[in-house]
């Protein structure tokens, strides 16, 4: 059983055609409109861009199971479809060691995420909307405390992933574990999170409290050219999060010479990183969320394959700053 990569994404929301109608005219996304818009009660919305595929779901009764996710959580990411070549051997695979099949094809993922096995789509159409946007980089997804290890662990035996990176980071009074698991196809990856609860409390716990729980606080989107995508995702009205300036005083040092001039990363506020394989540039948009519990990253990949070290302290700088803006 090989995972072969992200089929779509299911986010269920309180009005999936506004939800829609911010992607489209932010990252230029496409509407599919050959797709069922209304099953069973649902109001679903299909979105594409390269081989990114979003499914944005809204109920109409309140007891509906979209609605219920919807008001505990507000909106967000509850289904990661995972295109496989086999998906009835992958549920098999997942039920043996432990998860809980709650539908065909479905079983409990992370908290109230759940997985969904689909038969691999392929690549992308070739009547696909192209655009700046190319591919799910990466899902990140924060879990309680103790729950870390459980669910690496969950990821190696259900899924088939490994783990291929692993930090702890101190912000100031405040620290998280991570660690970062990959399908065997290397084109599933999961950033798993979680807090020190012996030291002060910070983002992640803030995001599981509002989230009421485990969830997935951002979805990166790979991009050939971030540079040209910061530029044209800000003039069409997405904000993203600033970088203070010593940060980039700092690259020359701790990097050498960069792929992209230091100044446009300045100027655009981009973060860089690298490993063996290469450069990484990243950035995160702002929050809209009425929790400030989802965001996402745009990812640009010059040779690395896994994540710099620095980055995801970066990140969680760069939240604490938006978290302490919005709080005033």
């Amino acid at each position: 059983m090989t995972i072969q990569g992200i089929a779509h994404i299911e986010y269920h929301c309180a009005d999936a055609d506004q939800a829609a109608a911010d992607l489209v005219a932010g990252f230029g996304f496409g509407r599919d409109p050959e797709q069922p818009a209304a099953t069973g009660g649902v109001h679903t919305v299909h979105l594409s861009q390269g081989s990114i595929r979003l499914r944005l779901s809204s109920a109409e009764a309140a007891d509906h199971p979209v609605a219920r996710f919807v008001q505990r959580h507000g909106d967000g990411v509850a289904v990661l479809a995972l295109g496989c070549a086999d998906p009835q051997s992958a549920v098999d695979r997942a039920v043996r060691h432990g998860a809980r099949e709650t539908e065909p094809g479905l079983v409990a993922g992370f908290g109230d995420v759940a997985l969904r096995f689909v038969a691999d789509p392929g690549p992308a159409r070739a009547d696909a909307p192209t655009g700046l946007l190319q591919a799910v980089d990466h899902a990140a997804i924060c879990v309680p405390a103790g729950e870390l290890a459980p669910a690496v662990r969950f990821c190696e035996a259900a899924l088939g992933f490994h783990r291929i990176f692993g930090e702890y980071i101190e912000v100031g009074a405040q620290g998280m574990d991570s660690s970062v698991v990959q399908s065997a196809s290397g084109q599933v990856t999961f950033t798993l999170l979680e807090p020190d609860t012996a030291r002060q409390p910070g983002q992640i716990d803030t995001f599981l409290d509002s989230h009421e729980g485990t969830g997935v606080q951002h979805l990166a989107f790979r991009t050939p050219d971030i540079a040209t995508a910061v530029r044209t995702f800000r003039a069409q009205g997405v904000e993203f999060l600033s970088t203070p300036g010593a940060y980039y005083e700092l690259l020359a040092q701790r990097l050498g010479r960069t792929a992209i001039p230091v100044d446009t990363l300045r100027e655009l506020d981009v973060l860089v990183d690298q490993d063996h394989g290469g450069q990484l540039f990243q950035i995160f948009t702002r929050s809209v969320h009425a929790r400030r519990t989802f965001f996402l990253e745009l990812i640009e990949r010059q040779g690395a394959g896994t994540f710099g070290t620095a980055n995801i302290k970066a990140l969680y700088e760069a939240v604490e700053r938006q978290n302490a803006i919005a709080a005033r």
